[in-house]
């Protein structure tokens, strides 16, 4: 096995004896005229872009539409609605947290949407609200309604009996008081300083405790250990499944927490705060010493929403909002439980099939279940493909479980981005590296709200013996790639994987992500200086294949559009066909514009943000723009161009938006052949014909769901299932 701390066993330029300049990948000369809009009469210049906050609280409201969807299993409804809370929560966090520090800052630049900071955050109030009402209507009016006559019930205080108040009584007495400590309000005892999202009671009281004090207000923190739903035996309630939030039984016991104290009103309440974390350039001395400072106070930062029961009065309403130092504008009075994210947890605690989607088991070739020796399968085919969640994860995982135990493999080089501490990523990783091999892998700490995983897995690996790099200062590593070395027949060989999901296998089976499994010499090659490069020796050379964000991708892409324009200027055809999580980049969109005004046709699959506006005459006609959710999280990136019939398809880590382009790593690989059809076929032409669950943008912002009226119903989601998951059409 080669020492690869023995230089003198290397050639002399590196691992692989490349002594020819790899020419730069250079896009067919064409006329490619300079991009401008052009002039439409009429049309006001900041109308041309959608605000891209309005944009995803409209992604969060097709979100919500699957909640009341009757094609949908009733607990699924109820797990879309938790995920439109969730969803919520991390947009006031980061997004609308984002904006009051520019009020704070005195910032009053706008955007190309035309809309300065507070006219986002006013819009963002009135948008938000309605849709915070719509939630707890769909969850009071309708879903409530529906699991009961299920035999699901959330027993609320009212409708207790004797039999369940004793069994909550007794339950409080032994599960909740002991880890409860209330906090009178007086000057002894300030308002704490209440961290992010946490559950809390603000209770009045009458009368003087046990010191004689007469104290107005106290406050209930609910501990983070206490679940917030908990299951009542159906012996008790009557109800094969019958639930009680753990706010209702704190609120029905309260008065024990106080005696000779009478409360005279219980309140729940949640303050959401700016989560976002800040490490300038100047940390990256230390990056994770930095991180792990800052993350003492990602619960601590400024508020930016209070949540409060709709019944609670205006004047513990308004001693809240001072304590927290906000405005009327950032309330949400809310008709229920505060919190409908509590909900998340109740589909898994319920075994009811009939009420979930019906259990899908992804697709795993045969040449797997034979034990597949994966460098001879990557060998024989060079490129193969594999789309998750309808085929296996497997594949991907088996070339890293063979590579730690292959005595052949020499190194492994993988950047993680979101792959949580029990990864058998990190197993095998860690087993490569304490068999000797050349393990490298990037961590990316900044992944927003796995910040703390990430650093302790990095503690983990280096810990293996793994060199773990957290990439270039400035910018996010979210490539999705891994690289092995491998000795054959005295040479050395290389094997990589190019995604564009995370490495992540519970992830795996609920998002939508393509996978590249290759030896082709020319991607592997990209791939080496890629890693090279993110392992501090400098800028990466010219990639034969591959684009790289923050390098090559934009520009490339900028091109790969004015290239069909001028196909269509020449008479020929031209058509683009991408889907993305987000469209929100300015120059991508008017190239756009520029080459949809020019004749291109121009298909758009853009789950989320979008702040592009299809079908405005003279600009956009010829753009289309669907929004297509499911069962599983769309996510894959794929890129298609005509290019007269010399077509070229990529998929991606990178969405359109400036972070990826100019502040992230990220890569996107070419495909050919039939790896390339398959992909266009199952990622793009399917979802295009998707007319159950898809979403049309219009011209205004709004989006208008697709009905199959005369047309054959289709679901891409499903049409996947059926053809690729269940094994059909595969050898």
């Amino acid at each position: 096995m080669l020492d690869h701390d023995d230089s003198q066993s290397l050639p002399a330029n590196g691992l692989f004896p490349e002594a020819e300049q790899e020419p730069e990948y250079i896009i067919p000369d064409l006329t490619m005229p300079e991009l401008k809009l052009p002039d439409i009469s009429g049309i006001e210049t900041d109308s041309l872009f959608s605000n891209r906050e309005l944009s995803f609280l409209a992604f969060n409201e097709r979100v919500l539409a699957l909640a009341e969807d009757p094609r949908i299993p009733l607990l699924e409804q109820l797990r879309y609605l938790c995920i439109t809370s969730s969803n919520l929560d991390e947009f006031f966090e980061v997004r609308v947290a984002g904006l009051k520090q520019q009020l704070a800052g005195s910032v009053s630049s706008v955007g190309p949407d035309g809309l300065s900071p507070q006219q986002q955050l006013t819009r963002i109030s009135e948008r938000a609200h309605a849709m915070v009402k719509y939630q707890y209507a769909l969850f009071n009016e309708k879903l409530l309604p529906a699991l009961a006559e299920q035999g699901i019930v959330f027993l609320r205080r009212g409708d207790w009996d004797r039999k369940v108040t004793d069994w909550v009584s007794d339950f409080f007495e032994d599960e909740i008081l002991p880890v409860l400590s209330p906090l009178a309000l007086d000057p002894a005892h300030p308002f704490p300083n209440l961290t992010n999202k946490s559950l809390n009671f603000i209770i009045s009281l009458e009368g003087a405790d046990a010191f004689g004090r007469n104290i107005s207000y106290a406050l209930l923190r609910a501990p983070r250990s206490l679940p917030r739903v908990i299951p009542v035996p159906e012996s008790v309630c009557g109800y094969p499944h019958g639930f009680v939030f753990l706010s209702s039984i704190v609120h029905a016991q309260m008065a024990s927490l106080f005696p000779g104290m009478k409360p005279t009103g219980v309140f729940q309440f949640r303050v959401t705060r700016n989560s976002d974390l800040y490490v300038s350039d100047e940390d990256s001395a230390n990056l994770r010493g930095a991180l792990e400072e800052e993350l003492l106070y990602r619960n601590y930062g400024q508020a930016v929403r209070l949540e409060v029961a709709d019944n609670c009065p205006s004047k513990p309403t308004r001693f809240l909002l001072e304590q927290f130092n906000l405005s009327e504008n950032d309330l949400f009075r809310v008709n229920g439980v505060v919190n409908l994210n509590r909900l998340f947890s109740i589909p898994d605690m319920i075994d009811r099939p009939d009420l979930k989607f019906p259990s899908f088991t992804p697709y795993v070739s045969s040449a797997f279940e034979r034990g597949a020796d994966i460098f001879a399968l990557i060998n024989r085919n060079t490129n193969l493909v594999y789309h998750h969640p309808y085929e296996a994860y497997l594949p991907v995982v088996e070339l890293v479980r063979q590579a730690a135990r292959d005595p052949e493999v020499l190194a492994i080089k993988q950047t993680l981005y979101r792959t949580g501490l029990d990864s058998v990523f990190v197993k095998y990783l860690t087993e490569a590296a304490r068999a000797g091999k050349d393990v490298t892998v990037i961590i990316e700490l900044r992944a927003r709200f796995d910040e703390e995983a990430n650093i302790e897995l990095a503690a983990r690996l280096e810990e293996a013996g793994i060199q773990v790099v957290y990439g270039v200062v400035g910018f996010k590593t979210h490539a999705k790639m891994l690289l092995v070395v491998r000795r054959e027949k005295n040479k050395l060989m290389r094997y990589a994987h190019v995604g564009t999901g995370n490495y992540h296998t519970k992830t795996a089976r609920l998002y939508t992500d393509i996978s590249l499994l290759t030896c082709d010499k020319h991607t592997c090659r990209d791939l080496q200086k890629i890693f090279m490069q993110l392992s501090g020796l400098g800028r990466t050379s010219n990639l034969r294949k591959m684009l790289q964000a923050p390098f090559t991708l934009h520009d490339r892409l900028i091109e790969q559009i004015t290239r069909e324009m001028a196909h269509a200027r020449a008479g020929r055809r031209g058509h683009i066909v991408a889907r993305m999580n987000s469209l929100v980049e300015p120059r991508i969109v008017n190239a756009l514009y520029e080459a949809s005004a020019a004749g291109v046709r121009i298909d758009l699959i853009v789950r989320g943000i979008c702040v592009l506006k299809p079908g405005i005459p003279g600009l956009s006609e010829n753009i289309r723009v669907v929004s297509v959710l499911g069962r599983f999280l769309e996510h894959s990136r794929v890129f298609h161009f005509h290019n007269d019939g010399d077509t070229q398809t990529y998929i991606s880590s990178a969405d359109w938006m400036p972070r990826n382009f100019f502040a992230r790593v990220e890569v996107a690989t070419p495909l050919s052949g039939e790896a390339a059809e398959r992909v266009k076929a199952e990622t793009l032409d399917a979802y295009l014909r998707d007319n159950l669950f898809s979403w049309e943008l219009q011209a205004d912002g709004s989006y208008r769901r697709l009905e199959p009226g005369d047309e054959t119903p289709f679901s891409a989601q499903q049409w996947l299932m059926d053809t690729i998951g269940r094994g059909k059409g595969k050898s």
